[in-house]
């Protein structure tokens, strides 16, 4: 019988969990398995992955095959790494203590890296909301300042003041201009005169 570590779903639709089990290669994916290994929610950010270390190191180091997700869930984390150190203890190549100190470094590492993770999201998540409230109010401020114009009295000022206004300065140069007209006018006049004389 093949074994084979992979996901059973569970949960709501749109919602889905799921658990790392162990079971015949044969089984239908949500039907009978051997041992429950753990849970995988995807959900939430960063992935919430919860599993039963030294059962799970057991199943891999016996030769359970996985499947592409199981894989990256237990590479995730770092049951691949922890047997290949066990696989050169058994070479020869390691020390149990050797294995326990690199395997711990990585640990520390891997924990580092998901809290930098975490902090990114929350400070992400600071920036995005306080400037989702500054286009709210950027809103708000155009919206107040559209309704106050909207309400604002019109003055009116007196059209026949302007006009006035306007005849003044433009006096000066429209009498220049019938000025300059006002022989050209008359000079034709006066030589249709001569010739009727």
């Amino acid at each position: 019988m093949a074994t084979r570590i992979r996901l059973q779903r569970h949960g709501k639709k749109g919602k889905a969990i799921f658990h790392l089990v162990v079971a015949d290669s044969r089984a239908k994916r949500d039907g009978k398995f051997i041992e429950k290994l753990g849970v995988y929610n995807p959900n939430t950010n960063p992935a919430t992955i919860d599993i039963n270390f030294e059962s799970t190191l057991k199943w891999v180091g016996t030769g359970a095959e996985m499947s592409d997700t199981a894989r990256a869930i237990l590479s995730y984390k770092g049951i691949l790494y922890k047997n290949h150190l066990l696989k050169g203890v058994t070479k020869g190549a390691l020390t149990a203590e050797q294995v326990e100190t690199k395997f711990a470094a990585w640990e520390a590492e891997k924990a580092s890296k998901i809290q930098g993770k975490i902090e990114g999201l929350g400070k992400d998540a600071v920036a995005d909301k306080a400037a989702r409230l500054k286009a709210e109010a950027d809103a708000n401020e155009a919206k107040a300042k559209a309704i106050e114009a909207k309400n604002t009295p019109v003055e009116e000022a007196p059209v026949v003041e302007e006009v006035a206004e306007e005849a003044e300065t433009a006096t000066p140069e429209a009498a220049a201009e019938e000025a300059t007209e006002a022989p050209a006018e008359d000079a034709p006049a006066a030589e249709e005169g001569e010739a009727e004389a």
